[in-house]
């Protein structure tokens, strides 16, 4: 058995504005990543994806074609932001991508369906499949995802001991 030399994965690749990518990773064309910004190996970022700046995309995220995230928004590992609701259409004028609010929290293993936005400050629980719009400064999970709490009593629990 011949051994073969792969390239090293968990390399970091600097990309403009203080951003970082963790080899190997996809950057669709035409897609922008804000300023300090971080993407996990294994991501797939589709094309014309807008990322704002400081937000944080754990491993093998896949954030579908035409998605916009705003600033600080982080996106578990394993999250899937879809952008067609009647796979395969194969046509991108019925696509409806996402929008995620500034400070949105998608915890990891989330799916948010083609066409469902975050509001500001929400949080989508870890394993949660989100089927329609979820507010600003709300905390939802499950499957399908339901209101759980105020982002205000989510960030209380957090800090108590």
């Amino acid at each position: 058995m011949t051994e073969v030399e792969l390239p090293l994965s968990g390399q970091r690749v600097a990309l403009p504005n203080g951003a970082v990518a963790w080899w190997p990773c996809h950057l669709g064309k035409g897609s922008s990543v804000g300023m300090n910004t971080s993407i996990g190996a294994l991501a797939h970022i589709g094309q014309n994806v807008i990322i704002g700046m400081e937000c944080k995309i754990q491993g093998a995220a896949y954030i579908a074609d035409g998605s916009v995230l705003e600033d600080r928004v982080f996106v578990g590992p394993n999250a899937t932001l879809l952008n067609d609701r009647f796979p395969p259409s194969g046509d991108t004028s019925k696509w409806t991508p996402i929008h995620v609010g500034k400070g949105a929290v998608l915890g990891g293993n989330t799916t948010v369906v083609a066409g469902c936005n975050i509001g500001e400050e929400s949080v989508l629980g870890a394993g949660s499949v989100l089927t329609k719009h979820l507010p600003p400064r709300e905390v939802w999970a499950g499957n399908p995802a339901r209101f759980l709490m105020t982002r205000s009593e989510y960030e209380h629990k957090r800090t108590v001991n």
